[in-house]
């Protein structure tokens, strides 16, 4: 099932600054529209941060986010045309999946039929429409990454924020799980916005990256770009500490 909603929109952080604590974050970048961004970086550099002030659940202190030429910088995160995928994948343990996946249609599950029509399309895409019935607790990890992004299909919105949801993940399941966000981003034409710390997880499915210091992007760019010899000095020097370490 294809999304009529489903439009390719660019993500845009126009001069954003976003102040926590002692920190400040300064932003601006675009990610184009209906391709797949890796968003890498040390850790607390601002990643998981850039992903929230996408979404709005950071507030910039100056600066503007646009996405698809919309500007949402003073949307709630309800209004705007995004969905979340975590690391913890923030499942209901006391609803099944498919109740899990429905919330994406209907926070009360006062579902239509057109509804749960979406829902069993999004429980066929993504393998469990055998374990429609199965409450979080009865899922492994994998499984329940997957409802989670079920519930994006349903949702239906063009951008797509991916916040290491596979991290914890082993490296057979995490790249099953990349292949599959793949195939539906190809298939939903979403723009992707995905924070990893695997250098690997970012060249088999990303088309762009942003790589972020202390709080500002440093270098942005095809992804091959930065695997290449003449890749950013910054890059190069992370993922050689990575790989020493």
């Amino acid at each position: 099932m294809k999304s009529s909603a489903s439009s390719p929109a660019e993500v845009q952080l126009d001069k954003v600054i976003f102040s926590y604590g002692e920190g400040v974050f300064s932003f601006d970048v675009t990610c184009r529209a209906g391709h797949v961004t890796a968003i890498m970086g040390p850790s607390g550099s601002g990643k998981s941060t850039l992903l929230n002030l996408v979404a709005g659940f950071e507030k910039p202190a100056s600066g503007h986010i646009l996405i698809g030429n919309r500007n949402v910088t003073h949307d709630s995160p309800a209004r705007r045309p995004v969905s979340m995928v975590f690391q913890e994948n923030n499942l209901f343990a006391h609803l099944n999946v498919e109740q899990n996946v429905g919330l994406g249609r209907s926070p009360s599950l006062r579902l239509t039929k057109a509804d749960h029509a979406a829902i069993i399309d999004a429980l066929a895409r993504t393998g469990l429409e055998a374990k429609n019935k199965r409450l979080p607790g009865e899922l492994s990890g994998g499984e329940r990454q997957r409802v989670a992004l079920a519930r994006v299909l349903v949702r239906e919105r063009p951008v797509l924020l991916l916040d290491e949801p596979f991290a914890s993940l082993g490296p057979a399941l995490r790249e099953d799980m990349l292949d599959l966000v793949a195939a539906l981003q190809k298939e939903r034409a979403m723009t992707v916005l995905f924070v990893t710390h695997q250098p690997e997880d970012a060249q088999r499915i990303s088309h762009d990256m942003i790589f972020i210091e202390t709080g500002h992007v440093v270098a942005q760019g095809p992804v091959q770009d930065f695997f290449s010899k003449a890749g950013p000095e910054a890059f190069q020097r992370y993922i050689g500490t990575q790989q020493a370490g």
